[in-house]
């Protein structure tokens, strides 16, 4: 079951437009749900996603309700990287574009279809429209991932991904150069006001941290910084609104980037390069490293250094 406060960005919204954000699925699948009974306000079944709610009331969602005529089919077609696989986990490499699971606006060709084609076994692990998924990784963002094999290895690593003993770290590229060489933004993250659909830095959001380093500053073509991001929550586009959030936005991003140039990148310049955890079959530490995206390596190569950082 999972269960959401309605923020106030949400207030005043349908029940069916808050169950299609929380399960990440169409508004037609969110009624079927609503109609089996797999949603309750203030803990009170709820069959009508007419019902209009109230900022802090709790809505609770089965995402087991999802019909199964909207599950996730196999697609051979769906092409992304391995870097690891045994009988208990998947490590994936994910190119950049590749939506991670079935929602609104990507019914299929996600990378949990290409994962039921070669490892049908997830198919029964976790919740049904995102089988074997633990962790997050935007569709822009390319990097690793971890894919649980079994119920047993989901359910340890989600724990260790909400315990913080999970590691994941972010090359990303910004705008401007960090006062700081070194920080932590703490900043709590939910939806937007002005726009649900976007997230944002308010007030009333879920605790979020993001440790980051500066590898590099830039001169030239602009004032740009090369960043270490280190997660220590994982909110929904948590790098991009939190570097956004202190001037600092993504080279590349045409959602938190504030209107500011692309630099002829297509996506938001965020690669996910390093996986640390224990391992839920063996019990022994586990890490795995990407090594940067060809798009993102061919940008960085005719960037200017700062020219002590040059001469170092």
């Amino acid at each position: 079951m999972i269960v959401e406060t309605v923020p106030a960005a949400l207030a005043g919204e349908r029940l069916d437009r808050i169950v299609a954000l929380v399960l990440d699925v169409s508004r037609s699948v969110a009624a079927v749900v609503i109609g089996a009974g797999g949603a309750a306000v203030d803990g009170s079944p709820c069959t009508s996603g007419k019902l209009r709610l109230a900022e802090g009331q709790e809505v609770a969602v089965d995402p087991m309700a999802v019909p199964v005529s909207s599950l996730p089919a196999p697609d051979p077609a769906v092409e992304f990287g391995l870097v690891h696989v045994d009988d208990t986990v998947i490590i994936v490499d994910k190119p950049a574009g590749l939506v991670v699971h079935p929602g609104a606006g990507n019914p299929d060709g996600t990378l949990v279809n290409g994962l039921l084609s070669r490892f049908p076994d997830i198919a029964g692990v976790g919740e049904p429209h995102r089988p074997g998924i633990v962790h997050r990784l935007d569709a822009g963002s390319s990097g690793l991932l971890v894919v649980a094999r079994t119920q047993q290895a989901a359910d340890a690593l989600i724990e260790q991904f909400a315990t913080h003993r999970a590691t994941r770290i972010y090359i990303a590229l910004v705008w401007g150069h960090p006062d700081a060489p070194h920080g932590v933004i703490d900043a709590p993250i939910g939806r937007s006001r002005s726009d649900p659909l976007r997230m944002a830095v308010v007030a009333d959001g879920r605790p979020s941290r993001t440790e980051y380093r500066v590898l590099q500053r830039f001169d030239g073509p602009a004032d740009l910084a090369l960043l270490e991001c280190r997660l220590e929550t994982g909110r929904t586009h948590q790098i991009r609104v939190h570097l956004g959030s202190i001037n600092h936005p993504l080279v590349g991003d045409p959602v938190y980037g504030q209107r500011r140039p692309r630099l002829q990148l297509e996506r938001p310049f965020l690669h996910a390069a390093e996986l640390a955890f224990v391992h839920p079959g063996t019990g022994e530490p586990v890490h795995y490293h990407s090594v940067l995206a060809p798009d993102l390596a061919s940008r960085l190569q005719p960037l200017a250094p700062t020219p002590s950082e040059a001469d170092s």
